[in-house]
């Protein structure tokens, strides 16, 4: 496999992603993760494919233009910053993807969905802990190395740690959000 400047594993996103290679190189390590979680939990081998296909698709109109995005999803109400999710995930469909998990985990990554199976849940852990981000780096490191061993756990710690966030900084809480953490308790 081949790697980028930052050693993350190349991936290959389809012709109509608009990413830069900060973006690709998140897309890869989230792509790893995702991949030894699968090995680690031993998932057959369609799942391992969707939880991997998750990660390299998730962030594929990241860098997209507002006007593309809110085309795309015909949302002119929501925060350009949710729409790249739903935008993915109308694009892959119209190319044919079925997977429903697959496509409500690139959906729902940034706000949560409490009607996530496996695929969602790893999505949202793998975006959350992958290892380039700064923040909180032992604490995130310790919780990706437990996802294989006590995925449901480390699921709600994520959760809460997203939410915790969101709060401390006045952000809003999504209503998808709200319910996810709702459907934890």
């Amino acid at each position: 496999m081949d790697s980028d400047s930052v050693g993350s594993p190349y991936v290959e996103l389809p012709k109509w992603a608009e990413v830069g290679a900060k973006r690709r190189a998140h897309i890869g390590r989230v792509t790893a993760l995702l991949s030894a979680w699968s090995a680690g939990m031993r998932l057959d081998a369609a799942k391992a494919n969707e939880w991997i296909d998750a990660g390299r698709l998730h962030d594929s109109l990241r860098e997209a233009s507002e006007e593309e995005l809110r085309r795309i999803t015909g949302d002119n109400d929501s925060p350009v910053g949710l729409l790249h999710g739903p935008a993915a995930a109308i694009r892959l469909a119209e190319e044919g993807e079925k997977r429903a998990a697959l496509l409500d985990a690139i959906r729902y990554h940034t706000v949560g969905s409490p009607k996530w199976d496996s695929t969602g849940k790893a999505l949202y852990m793998a975006d959350y802990l992958e290892p380039g981000r700064k923040f909180l780096h032992e604490d995130r490191e310790f919780l990706a190395s437990q996802v294989p061993h006590a995925f449901e756990g480390v699921f709600r710690q994520v959760v809460r740690f997203r939410l915790e966030w969101s709060i401390r900084e006045g952000n809003f809480i999504y209503p998808e959000t709200v319910a996810l953490w709702n459907e934890l308790r």
